[in-house]
């Protein structure tokens, strides 16, 4: 299955995907593009190193469906048959999102459905929260709303900050998302309602 990125910034959960592929660890999945709608995130760099397809489509004074034409445009042209939100900073319409029901996936940094939306962390922090974690789930129409695929928690601990809890999220981002993008690759998930079932 030929895999589409979306990136905006630093490209960290992108990384995790190209040194899985490399250790043939993403199989059936392959990455055939990465499109930033950032010209100069980082993330664009770290796919041309790799020797996958990278292209900008800045988002800026456009209209948002010209701004999806364009991507629909270069996924379609690349065969991509599912897309990973890596990173990836701009709400997706549901025009956009019919076109790829149940293979969108989007990592984020809480338990869903706690904290969804930006700044989960500093709102984890905010609450007093005990623990946070990461949630892949698929993308659907909703805020961070999708079925969720998996879930793993980390501590907060007395006198973490973002910095710190950030960095035991993206760990944990960088191990489960390369495992859920292959389990998609193969088939192995499907939705009953809210529910996603995992085939073995």
């Amino acid at each position: 299955m030929k895999l589409g990125v979306l990136v905006s910034g630093e490209g960290t959960n992108l990384q995790a995907l190209i040194d899985a592929q490399r250790a043939g660890e993403l199989a059936p999945g392959e990455l055939a593009v990465v499109i930033s709608n950032n010209p100069v995130a980082p993330a664009l760099a770290r796919a041309t190193a790799a020797g996958i397809r990278a292209e900008v489509i800045d988002h800026r004074g456009k209209e948002r469906a010209a701004f999806e034409a364009e991507l629909l445009d270069v996924l379609d042209r690349t065969g991509v048959e599912a897309v990973v939100l890596a990173g990836f900073m701009r709400v997706l319409t549901p025009h956009f999102i019919e076109r790829f029901p149940n293979r969108i996936v989007n990592t984020h940094p809480s338990l869903l459905p706690a904290f969804p939306g930006k700044d989960a962390i500093p709102q984890a922090l905010a609450h007093g929260a005990k623990l946070t974690g990461v949630t892949i789930h698929f993308v659907d129409t909703s805020l961070d709303g999708g079925p969720i695929i998996a879930q793993e928690s980390v501590p907060i601990l007395e006198g973490d900050d973002e910095t710190t809890v950030r960095g035991r999220i993206q760990h944990l981002e960088h191990r489960l998302l390369p495992v859920v993008v292959r389990r998609l690759a193969a088939g192995k998930l499907s939705c009953e309602g809210r529910i996603v079932r995992r085939a073995e």
